[in-house]
């Protein structure tokens, strides 16, 4: 998993160690100055606040002389953003029953691959998976699912299109039920014409789901795409201040010199990032590691 994710960090790796070489290698002391550049340069892998508040610990740790040299800044900054990231979380589950996982985020987010990815990711752990096609709205993305679903072994449960989603993720979860499934994957739509009806549409679905399984939805993932950096960690705001969000999927994490808002996410909005998209197939993905992405990001410089 290191070398996937260091092979999916690669742009933000280099964007960082481009910042930090132009700052720590020209045999400068450590001072004010110094710091307030290495600000600039986590700004550059999309740390954001995060970013000061990390520069701002090192100017503390540089005072009481903890801080000294390039390599110990090196170390800092990459204790500092492992501290960050929290612990690793696993996906929560049911205690009976399908573990019913409600899959939301913005349209063009990278949704309806990340649950292709989650499918495949489940199926080859030897669970049975069922996917509802909520997002009803999206034809393309019910033919999308279908195709995924039919690659990596899941079932998959739709509706006409338009149809009421709760209605769907009703089906869904009776589908679930009856075939024993391990796992309920529930995609959701990303868009409709305000955010207060998309709020009560996934509060319609979550009535729906919790009245089917016990304590449904037992996980609400978000999936946001990396390469929006400091948008996905607003995204997510938003997101969390409507919707229970319980975890973070972080897709295209291979394609962005961004990978710092993953930090930026943790720290900001209080939820864990679970897995992430290293790539455009449906093996590509991870289960989220603190160690390993912390590591990703330094490992190099």
């Amino acid at each position: 998993m290191f070398k996937r994710l260091r092979e999916g960090l690669k742009k933000t790796r280099d964007k960082l160690k481009e910042g930090l070489t132009a700052v720590l290698s020209i045999g400068r002391d450590l001072d004010d100055r110094l710091l307030d550049d290495l600000e600039e340069a986590l700004y550059t892998a999309d740390l954001g606040s995060t970013g000061t508040a990390i520069i701002e610990d090192a100017r503390r740790a540089w005072k009481r002389r903890e801080v000294k040299t390039t390599d110990d800044v090196y170390a800092f900054l990459q204790r500092e953003i492992r501290a960050r990231l929290g612990d690793s979380a696993p996906i929560r589950t049911a205690t009976s029953g399908p573990t019913v996982v409600l899959v939301v985020g913005v349209n063009g987010c990278g949704k309806t691959t990340s649950i292709a990815k989650l499918s495949r990711l489940l199926v080859g752990e030897g669970k049975k998976v069922v996917v509802g096609a909520c997002d009803t709205f999206r034809a393309a993305a019910v033919e999308q699912l279908g195709i995924w679903a039919d690659r990596v072994g899941a079932t998959l449960v739709k509706g006409n299109p338009g149809a009421d989603p709760a209605s769907v993720a009703f089906d869904a979860a009776k589908t679930a039920r009856e075939q024993g499934a391990d796992v309920l994957l529930v995609d959701t739509a990303g868009r409709l014409h305000t955010q207060e009806g998309l709020m009560k549409e996934l509060e319609k679905i979550n009535r729906t789901l919790a009245r089917q399984i016990e304590g449904a939805p037992h996980e609400v993932l978000m999936v946001l795409d990396a390469t929006t950096g400091q948008n996905a960690v607003q995204q997510a705001e938003r997101f969390k201040a409507a919707v229970e969000v319980t975890g973070i999927f972080l897709a295209k994490l291979d394609g962005s010199a961004k990978g710092g808002a993953a930090v930026a996410i943790r720290e900001r909005v209080g939820v864990p990032v679970k897995f992430v998209g290293l790539g455009e197939q449906a093996e590509d993905v991870e289960v989220f590691d603190p160690d390993d992405f912390s590591r990703s990001m330094f490992e190099g410089t």
